[in-house]
């Protein structure tokens, strides 16, 4: 019986992956080189103009019918076919999503799959926006000079190689320069990009390192990697969360996250509620450069948030670098609630493939049974509870420590 059943999920599972294989997030909504090169001339031209990119939804997506008769072959009494249903789901979201590039449907669809600015990551935590807002206010008086990019691009890209072959010693990922990306780095199971042209600073590329291929790259391939459910390294909206919330807490526990990237990400939480509120791309360009971002990184940054295609305002809001901020919030409140009942497997479990924090609890029975198999590839500081735990304890109670109602000269009476 249990041999039965593990076929059919074998079966179901291959399916699932054969659907999001042409389903390309990321590369769908990617910008031509040329919008960032027209857009600094216009501005330095003294004329700015917003980037007016025309973006068309991807060829060849999966076909509904072909999506729903898979559906129907899913029985959702089985936990593990449930979880392939769910990402099943995720896929014909995702394909709406895509399919409605262009038109004001994206924002909607972008914000289902992502969530919102105000959304809470869990009870008792604040919303992304809130958190975002409280790191702004907060490092806004906290003045340090960030160090030095004095690492060209191809520096960056043989340091990164250096790096990754230690890490994955066996079938090191490539590394690879690449135009017109959105961020610095992007990661898939065989390969990570950097974008050319861009210089690098040794804490930058320390980030990428722990963020990119220490857990994107990880998980991809602890996930592609199972003999049961390859599905699990399946890269889909509904596990960005906690693929980012975990990327992010890995900056934090390695000492990597400086204040300009820790400003970052909060910026774009609140440009994206902006946004949403009306900001057009050139309203939130001027709002990172008057938050001390080069003309180049602002660009980068508003293309962030309009990856739709339209800077105009409502337009092709692209929600996802919400999660950075509200998944990080959710994992940590995952991983402090799981140490403290005593169940001490699911921090490391997570980095199984690209789960969401409740599939770590719905696939209990995977877990304790081997049909899912344990990570072949994980950080030392997931391994290290004590040290975790002690680490998001402290650092919950130094996010309540108020800085407008401490000076230096109290410290001088004591």
């Amino acid at each position: 019986m249990r041999l039965a059943r593990i076929e059919r999920i074998r079966t179901l599972d291959a399916a699932v992956v054969k659907a999001a294989r042409r389903v390309r997030v990321l590369r769908s909504l990617q910008w031509p080189e040329e919008a960032e090169r027209q857009f600094l001339a216009s501005v330095r031209a003294g004329r700015p103009a917003s980037p007016g990119v025309v973006l068309r939804p991807p060829d060849r997506l999966p076909k509904e019918e072909d999506l729903a008769s898979l559906a129907s072959q899913i029985d959702d009494a089985d936990p593990i076919q449930r979880w392939l249903g769910t990402t099943l789901d995720d896929i014909r979201r995702t394909i709406a999503m895509l399919q409605s590039i262009g038109t004001k449907a994206f924002t909607e669809w972008s914000l289902e799959l992502y969530g919102r600015p105000e959304d809470i990551a869990h009870p008792g935590a604040p919303s992304a926006l809130a958190s975002a807002r409280h790191f702004l206010r907060v490092t806004q008086r906290l003045q340090v000079e960030p160090g030095a990019s004095n690492l060209t691009d191809e520096q960056a890209a043989a340091w990164m190689r250096e790096q990754v072959e230690r890490y994955f010693p066996s079938d090191p990922p490539r590394v690879e320069l690449e135009p017109n990306l959105a961020s610095r780095a992007s990661a898939g199971s065989t390969r990570i990009r950097l974008r050319q042209g861009a210089n690098f600073s040794v804490v930058q590329l320390r980030q990428l390192l722990h963020h990119e291929a220490l857990v994107h790259v990880a998980t991809r391939r602890n996930g592609k990697g199972q003999p049961v459910l390859t599905a699990l390294g399946l890269s889909l909206p509904r596990t960005t969360a906690t693929q980012e919330g975990l990327a992010s807490l890995a900056e934090l526990v390695s000492d990597t996250m400086d204040l300009g990237r820790l400003r970052r990400i909060a910026l774009r939480v609140v440009a994206i509620h902006d946004a949403l509120e009306g900001a057009s791309f050139m309203d939130c360009w001027e709002y990172f450069r008057e938050s001390g971002a080069s003309e180049e990184e602002a660009f980068h940054s508003a293309h962030r948030v309009f990856r739709g295609g339209d800077g105009a305002p409502g337009g092709g809001v692209f929600a996802k670098d919400t999660v950075y901020v509200g998944g990080l919030m959710r994992v940590q409140g995952f991983c402090l609630a799981a140490i403290r009942d005593g169940r001490k497997d699911l921090p490391l479990r997570l980095f199984t493939g690209r789960l969401t924090t409740g599939d770590v609890l719905d696939l209990q029975e995977a877990f304790e049974d081997g049909t899912i198999e344990p990570p072949r590839v994980a950080p030392d500081w997931v391994r290290a509870l004590d040290c975790l735990a002690a680490f998001l304890t402290v650092g919950g109670l130094v996010t309540r420590i108020d800085l407008d109602a401490v000076t230096l000269d109290h410290f001088s009476r004591r």
